[in-house]
């Protein structure tokens, strides 16, 4: 394998946890109100509304039901209308952002689900306003879950964003791609390969120990 190679596969490395990094971030400052605001509005729950629940899920299930391959094709001229192209590492973060949403939201639904009806009861009786419930009882409560389901949910992040490098996007994805499909260098494939499977082992390890280490903290 040349240098020029492994200099290639060291900035796809880095392309690759930017696209990570920024995908996650703003799936979860959208994806996160999203996944208590299904929680809170669902039957029995502090924020009871079945019109506002079916409306929000509806779209949460049909962004999620959506091929990500599919997703980056519709997404290409909102790509371009954002960032100004629908190439590169930073148009890829648009299509990962919006393919993520829909799974965070789904699982910080989840996450809250598992905290103890008594604790909300308990708060409720005290004369706690839903948002306090929600940011001092709820989200602390739901934490270690929280944390676990984020490690999945960045690790869904990276798979994704090898996928971009079908449309032109950057990371360890467009490398496998133009070296080791189109150039038939199997060696950049398995590398390529193996360090994104070694990236979602990582993250995912973090994940498990700190969401132990909290609820240890509990």
């Amino acid at each position: 394998m040349s240098e020029y190679i492994i200099e290639t596969i060291k900035t796809g490395v880095w392309e690759t946890l930017q696209m990570t990094f920024f995908a996650a971030l703003f799936a979860y400052l959208i994806g996160l109100p999203l996944g208590v605001l299904l929680y809170t509005t669902s039957k029995g729950h502090l924020l009871e509304n079945h019109g506002v629940n079916v409306v929000v899920g509806t779209i949460v299930n049909v962004l999620r039901s959506l091929p990500f391959l599919i997703l980056l094709v519709l997404l290409i001229p909102f790509t371009r209308f954002v960032v100004g192209t629908s190439i590169g590492t930073t148009a890829s973060i648009v299509p990962l952002t919006v393919g993520a949403i829909p799974i965070v939201a789904r699982m910080v639904e989840s996450s809250l689900s598992e905290v103890d009806p008594g604790i909300i009861e308990a708060a409720v009786s005290m004369g706690a306003s839903p948002l306090y419930i929600i940011i001092h009882f709820i989200l602390p409560e739901a934490t270690p879950s929280l944390l676990l389901g984020g490690a999945i949910n960045i690790a869904t992040v990276l798979g994704y964003s090898a996928m971009a490098g079908v449309i032109g996007g950057g990371g360890l994805g467009a490398i496998a791609l133009q070296y080791g499909y189109y150039r038939y260098q199997k060696d950049v494939l398995w590398v390529t390969v193996g360090l994104l499977v070694l990236m979602v082992m990582v993250i995912q390890e973090i994940g498990i120990l700190l969401s132990k280490k909290m609820r240890k903290t509990y």
